[in-house]
């Protein structure tokens, strides 16, 4: 007897149900075996193992603070020497890199005009001179007459009055004859201070202007530093601390002091200009590039190296490691110093002798599993 059509479709389509449901099954099973093993793949990577250098501990430490400070180098002693007369350069032999002394004659003005004025301004003087002993030889001459009764007292007082008046000139005349001697001595070029050429500005036979610029002269026995610093960071420094610099071309760091601050603000920046004197170091010149290190103060303060410090959040944090895992401790920082030439920082959020990652590490999710090597574990 033949099934009726209806029952086989049935019949197939249970079979059909059956195979997609096994399917299905082992297709579940399968995915939960790979993410299993996915699963112990990422808990094996996440595994870290980390050094004695990996590690530093939050400790109360004292801190030199320090700002940072650069600038180039000047001389604390330098001159521009230049014509105080008009007319052409002779005799300049100095040129740069020649040591010269205060007082030292470097080189002349032609003298003519100014020796033709001197003499002429002398002559005048004479003139006026002989006037003098004219009119104090009419004084004379007329008191002679007044006390005889041959002439008025008025005739006398006239000759008082040119007398004083002859006077007078010759005074006026003596006076510009000390100006043009002045004038006659200003063609003189002499170093006002001790040290050496610099720059050479013009050559002999030049005509030059009244002020004109002729030489520059440094002395490199005492230079200084030029360091502009904020209003906020210079309310801190006083004369006499000290610093560390680094100055091009030298391959030591060298000392100096603070000698002076100026009590006004640069206009336009509203910075503050800080002079520090330089420790006397054979290589130095002055227009050297110099940085460094001033050192304002002392505190203690709980505090690690600025290189653990992490800022790729929104709020700065250190991976600090707790039960064996990396943890993210958000942290606020403090004052800024030094200790044995590292950077460091106060920290506010994290517990005295809390372990935390070096920088070096490199960012680590939280939760991480860390394994200690035995340096590691047996560091204090």
């Amino acid at each position: 007897m033949k099934l009726p059509v209806k029952w086989i479709v049935l019949g197939l389509m249970g079979v059909l149900l059956a195979a997609g449901v096994v399917r299905t099954l082992a297709s579940r099973s399968a995915a939960k075996e790979a993410l299993q093993a996915q699963l112990a793949t990422q808990k094996l990577q996440a595994t870290m193992e980390l050094s004695a250098s990996d590690v530093v501990r939050v400790q109360r430490t004292e801190l030199s603070q320090v700002l940072a400070i650069s600038g180039a180098l000047k001389a604390v002693n330098s001159a521009i020497v230049k014509a105080r007369a008009a007319g052409e350069i002779q005799g300049l032999n100095a040129r740069e890199g020649d040591f010269v002394r205060a007082g030292q004659v470097l080189g002349r003005i032609d003298t003519t005009e100014y020796q033709a004025r001197v003499r002429q301004a002398q002559q005048q003087a004479e003139a006026a001179r002989a006037q003098v002993n004219i009119a104090q030889r009419s004084l004379d001459n007329n008191q002679s007459l007044v006390n005889q009764g041959f002439i008025s007292k008025t005739a006398l007082d006239t000759s008082l009055s040119n007398l004083a008046g002859a006077q007078a000139t010759f005074k006026a005349a003596q006076a510009g004859a000390d100006l043009a001697l002045k004038s006659l001595d200003d063609t003189v070029l002499r170093a006002p201070v001790d040290g050496q050429i610099a720059q050479r500005l013009v050559q002999n036979g030049e005509r030059v202007a009244l002020d004109a610029k002729v030489l520059e002269i440094v002395d490199l026995r005492a230079l200084e530093l030029e360091a502009a610093l904020s209003a906020a960071d210079s309310v801190r420094v006083k004369a006499g601390q000290t610093a560390t610099l680094t100055i091009e071309g030298l391959s030591q760091p060298v000392s100096a002091r603070v000698a002076r601050i100026n009590p006004s603000t640069v206009a336009g920046s509203r910075s503050v200009l800080v002079y520090l004197s330089v420790e006397a170091t054979p290589g130095l010149r002055q227009g050297l590039f110099a940085q460094g290190t001033l050192a304002i103060g002392r505190v203690t303060a709980l505090a690690l190296p600025l290189e653990t410090v992490r800022t790729d959040k929104p709020q700065p944090y250190v991976q600090t490691l707790v039960d064996g895992h990396v943890a993210h401790q958000g942290v606020t920082l403090g004052a800024s110093g030094e200790r044995q030439g590292v950077a460091m920082v106060e920290v506010q959020g994290a517990s005295d002798g809390a372990e935390v990652l070096l920088g070096t590490v490199g960012a680590l999710r939280e939760g991480t599993q860390v394994t200690r090597t035995q340096a590691a574990a047996g560091k204090p």
